[in-house]
């Protein structure tokens, strides 16, 4: 558990939110996300400041600037809580507003008006914000009568007690992601490092470069360390980065686990490190899970937190929620868990901090390379969990980055290892999930990605001196690379396709996603016959005939458009290649059968395997492993 620093012996206050207005992709294209009026905020370049930009309301109680005071004092010894605003310009009134429970819009709280006069100087107004407990959210509206500057404004809390003595180190892992990372560094050095506040003197950050390309000299500073790495995937980056962070003088207390491919606010990381300071005893060891918001559709919210279903998948607790929607604000802050989330729950390892206790007492990651290390790792410390409003990164969807390698080989095999290893999800049924997702490979003629499935499987059935092979995580992720199915681009799919007799007449230019993305329905007698025959492949085979266009995803099954096919082009739009497949009866028999002797295998030894997997467990996990895993000894 974090010690305490001593601050005051009564009650005392600290700065914990900026109110945030900036400057980039994400908030010019989603300014609602900061502040909701009649007319834009901007920034005024010759006057440095921000800036109202005429007569209008101005409503502050959005996702990043209002206060999520329900959570505050669920999860923190704030008792007390304040604004603080620096105005000029035109006269103005400035309300406190909230949401409760069954807020659509934000609301004005009575006898909270404030009236400022016109004037060219600046105007200070501390306001003691009035909590009661049906609050979820509180902020602030002005209302002005012209033109109005804003500076220097923020939320401020009252604590009875001391605040905790917080070190916080920051990792991050990066494979050939440059113009990601040194832009991240930048605005960590400016924005954090140099901003005089006092996370600033209690900071380190740790950037894991896998591939070797950064310029470690250059780019080092006091507080922030580029490592050069062997590529050890994720799992082995954000490993060393929690070796680093607990060998550091003085020792972290926290260690923020982030993606390297993410936008982040660094005020998202202000504010993570002031509720550490002033985390209860009930939270101290919780993970703090950022969410991932869209990076292409930055006011969607995808994640805060996941669990692992019952079916054996990596699924978001909540559904997806569009955050400049207040009622969705008030959703985002409210939801509560279903038990069976609750206990198979984890924080996505592209904002997630960790207490170093925590690390202490439940070991390093398991060696994965990539793929299922934060799930296993979440579910694995058995703690609290806390979300909140305004901490985030943005990150490109899994949606637009499918890849077989991933999501056949690396999750196939680390879902069912980490089961075994330390008991994650006890009652997931991950052969059920293999089981589904070879059907549904073989049905869909993407035989290479099934065998990608078998490949994990026998993976993990040579138990676990295997995995703990130094080297072995990459050579069997850099194997999957190259047995998964290799689309080419659309130049390439088109002459394919202009070649082949079966796809006269197709046509890229004639393909949208509305094609791409289309289904069509089935009758019950044809459900049953493609259900029997995995789509005309086994007792009664047929060779099909025409084609259908599908999307890449390996989850979707437009079983209308498919079935009786001989041949499909399959079209990942996003990146825009593709791939023909063809119908191979024979291919698909060998696959059942390699698949039929591993089932066999798995039924003769997996109480051996359980057993083999669950007592490596103490050196999979332990520094000494590591070190020598990393190379760091």
């Amino acid at each position: 558990m974090c010690t305490r620093r001593a601050v005051l012996l009564t009650v005392s206050t600290m700065k914990f939110a900026n109110v945030l207005l900036e400057t980039n992709p994400r908030s010019l294209a989603y300014p609602t996300m900061y502040c909701n009026g009649d007319q834009p905020v901007i920034f005024d370049t010759d006057a440095g400041e921000w800036m109202m930009y005429g007569k209008g309301e101005y409503d502050y109680t959005t996702y990043f600037n209002s206060l999520s005071v329900l959570k505050l004092r669920k999860y923190t010894i704030a008792d007390g809580f304040f604004l603080h605003l620096e105005l000029k310009g035109a006269a103005c009134t400035v309300n406190q507003t909230m949401g409760d429970a069954f807020s659509a819009h934000s609301q004005d709280v009575d006898g909270t008006t404030h009236e400022l006069k016109a004037s060219e100087d600046w105007q200070m107004l501390d306001i003691p914000l009035i909590i009661t407990d049906k609050m979820v959210l509180v902020g602030f509206r002005i209302i002005t009568e012209g033109r109005v500057y804003i500076r220097n404004s923020y939320y401020s809390v009252n604590y009875d007690g001391k605040l905790r003595d917080v070190e916080l180190a920051l990792s991050t892992t990066t494979f050939k992601k440059e113009s990601f990372i040194e832009r991240n560094i930048k605005l960590v050095k400016s924005q954090i490092i140099d901003s005089g506040e006092d996370i600033s003197e209690h900071f380190t950050m740790y950037v894991i470069d896998n591939g070797r390309t950064l310029d470690a000299e250059a780019l080092s500073s006091e507080h922030v360390y580029v490592r050069p790495n062997d590529n050890v995937g994720g799992a082995g980056g954000f490993t060393r980065g929690m070796i680093e962070a607990m060998e550091q003088t003085p020792q972290a207390t926290n260690i923020l686990l982030m993606d390297d491919d993410v936008a982040v606010s660094p005020e998202s990381i202000k504010r993570t490190y002031n509720l550490l300071r002033l985390v209860n005893d009930e939270y101290s060891e919780a993970l703090i899970s950022g969410a991932m918001l869209d990076y292409e559709i930055g006011e969607d919210q995808w994640e805060d937190v996941g669990n692992m279903t019952a079916q054996g998948t990596f699924s978001p607790c909540k559904p997806s929620l569009r955050l400049t929607v207040f009622g969705n604000l008030i959703y985002n802050e409210l939801y509560d868990p279903t038990d069976w989330q609750r206990n198979n729950m984890y924080a996505a390892w592209w904002y997630c901090c960790i207490p170093m206790s925590l690390i202490k007492k439940n070991g390093l990651p398991l060696p994965f390379f990539v793929r299922c290390d934060d799930a296993e790792y979440g579910i694995r410390c058995k703690t609290n969990f806390i979300t909140m409003n305004s901490l985030c990164v943005w990150h490109m969807s899994f949606h637009e980055r499918y890849n077989a390698a991933v999501e056949r080989y690396q999750t196939t095999r680390n879902t069912m290892i980490a089961q075994a290893t330390t008991g994650m999800a006890p009652e997931a049924d991950f052969m059920h999930e293999l089981h589904n997702n070879i059907r549904l490979e073989l049905k869909k003629f993407g035989y290479a990605n099934a065998e990608l499935c078998l490949d994990a499987f026998e993976d993990f059935l040579k138990g676990p001196k295997f995995i703990s092979k130094v080297g072995q995580a990459e050579a069997s992720f850099m194997a999957a690379n190259r047995n998964k199915e290799q689309l080419v681009g659309f130049d390439e799919l088109q002459k394919m396709a202009n070649e082949d007799p079966d796809l006269h007449g197709f046509d890229l230019k004639k393909v949208d996603r509305q094609l791409i993305e289309s289904d069509k329905p089935r009758s019950i007698p044809q459900r049953l016959r493609d259900l029997i025959t995995d789509n005309g492949q086994r007792i009664l085979k047929v060779r099909g005939e025409g084609y259908a266009v599908i999307p890449l995803q390996g989850w979707v099954y437009p079983a209308g458009v498919i079935r009786d096919k001989n041949k499909l082009i399959v079209i990942d739009w996003y990146n825009r290649k593709g791939i023909i497949r063809v119908k191979d009866t024979k291919r698909y028999s060998e696959i059942k059968k390699r698949y039929a002797r591993d089932l066999r295998y798995y039924k003769a030894n997996i109480a051996r395997l359980r057993q083999e997997y669950s007592a490596a467990r103490k050196e999979l996990t332990s520094i000494k492993y590591w070190k020598h895993y990393l190379n760091m000894e």
